[in-house]
C-alpha cells in the first residue's frame, strides 16, 4: 500500500488557505482536517482561543492549548488516515504555532518547535504551503466580525507573516511559499502545481 501523504496549508488571516485546503483535499479523495478544531476537543479549544471574549491570554497558555489541541489531532485523525493509506490536507499545523505563538507573540521558536515535535509524537508534514498576501489584501477578506487573532492589529499580523516566509526560507525542501492573490481557481492551479511536482500527486 502506498503510504498517505501528509499536506498542510498555512499563511496569516484571510489568505485563502481553507478555501484551497479544501478543494486540494478533495481533487486527491483526501482527509480534510484543520487545526484547532479537527476533533470535538480542539473544536472547544478553537471556540475558546478565536473567541473575542476570550480576551488577553498569556502566550504560553496559548501555545499549550493549541499543543493539546495537536496531539489529539494527531492521535486521532492525522495518523490514522495516514496509517490506512489516506492522504491527509490540513489548515494549519505546527508552522502556525511556529509563526503565531513564536514570531507574532514573541516566544521562543526553538522551543515550541521542540513541543510541537512531542505533541505530535514526531510528526511533521511531507509539505507546508504557505499563501502568502500583502496585509492590505487579506484584511479585506476578513469577515465583519473578526476573530480574536484576525483583530490582533497590523504589527502582530507582520510579524506573523515574516515568521511564515523566515520558515519557509530556512526549509525550502519541506515548504514552499506560492502567491495567494488572484481568482480561486488561479490560486488552486498554483497549488495543484506545486503538488504534482513536489509529491507526484494529483
Amino acid at each position: 500500500m502506498r503510504p498517505g501523504r501528509f499536506i498542510v496549508f498555512e499563511g496569516g488571516e484571510g489568505c485563502g488557505k481553507s478555501t484551497q485546503a479544501a478543494l486540494l483535499a478533495g481533487t486527491l479523495d483526501a482527509v480534510h482536517t484543520r487545526e484547532p478544531g479537527g476533533t470535538p476537543f480542539g473544536s472547544q479549544v478553537r471556540r475558546l482561543l478565536l473567541d473575542p471574549a476570550t480576551g488577553d491570554v498569556d502566550p504560553r497558555a496559548e501555545a499549550l492549548a493549541m499543543l493539546a489541541d495537536r496531539a489529539q489531532h494527531v492521535a486521532t485523525v492525522v495518523r490514522p488516515a495516514l496509517g490506512a493509506g489516506r492522504h491527509v490536507v490540513s489548515d494549519r499545523f505546527a508552522g502556525s504555532t511556529l509563526a503565531y505563538q513564536g514570531a507574532g507573540r514573541g516566544m521562543e521558536v526553538e522551543d515550541l518547535r521542540r513541543l510541537s515535535d512531542w505533541a505530535s509524537d514526531g510528526l511533521w508534514p511531507d509539505l507546508t504551503i504557505v499563501l502568502d498576501l500583502p496585509l492590505d489584501v487579506a484584511a479585506q477578506r476578513i469577515g465583519a466580525a473578526p476573530d480574536r487573532f484576525e483583530q490582533a492589529g497590523d504589527a502582530f499580523h507582520t510579524r506573523v507573516r515574516d515568521g511564515f516566509l523566515a520558515l519557509a526560507a530556512a526549509d525550502p525542501g519541506g515548504w514552499v511559499v506560492l502567491d495567494g492573490s488572484g481568482t480561486v481557481e488561479v490560486v488552486a492551479d498554483r497549488v495543484a502545481a506545486v503538488v504534482r511536482d513536489r509529491l507526484d500527486l494529483g
